[in-house]
């Protein structure tokens, strides 16, 4: 049952980060002393402006934002990862995920799905995961519009 568990969650995790990797390249974008100074102080509603306008350009409005908390590994010699926890949501759908942004790569990790009327296939879930996170992006013409 775990491995079965384990399988789905990563679907769920590689769907709802193909999903949002625009968001975390424009993210990437800013300096990372930047997240470490607005993590170290709390200023949160800095780095919800920057989820928000990052996610304007290419998901639908609300479907992503910051969760007010996150978390900095930084040591001496090491790469500094920023971890922000973050809410993805779309009708029938709530992720709260972590995001750990690093200087070559990026990772999502699922702490939380809220599915309206679940099914007791995993496979339909993940599936309806994968659909809300595609209906949740912005179509080639409306990002044209939006421009």
């Amino acid at each position: 049952m775990l491995d079965i568990r384990n399988r789905h969650t990563a679907a769920r995790e590689k769907a709802l980060a193909n999903g949002i990797k625009e968001v975390v390249a424009e993210l990437r974008l800013v300096e990372v002393v930047d997240y470490i100074a607005f993590l170290r102080m709390n200023h949160y509603g800095n780095i919800a402006d920057l989820v928000r306008s990052s996610s304007e350009l290419h998901l639908k409005p609300g479907a992503l934002r910051f969760a007010n908390s996150g978390d900095i590994r930084l040591n001496w010699g090491s790469v500094p990862i920023i971890a922000l926890d973050m809410e993805f949501h779309y009708e029938p759908i709530t992720a709260h995920f972590r995001l750990e942004l690093g200087s070559a790569n990026a990772a999502v990790d699922i702490s939380y799905l809220v599915i309206d009327n679940p099914s007791s296939d995993p496979e339909v879930d993940t599936a309806r995961l994968q659909r809300a996170v595609g209906e949740a992006r912005l179509q080639p013409t409306m990002l044209a519009a939006a421009h």
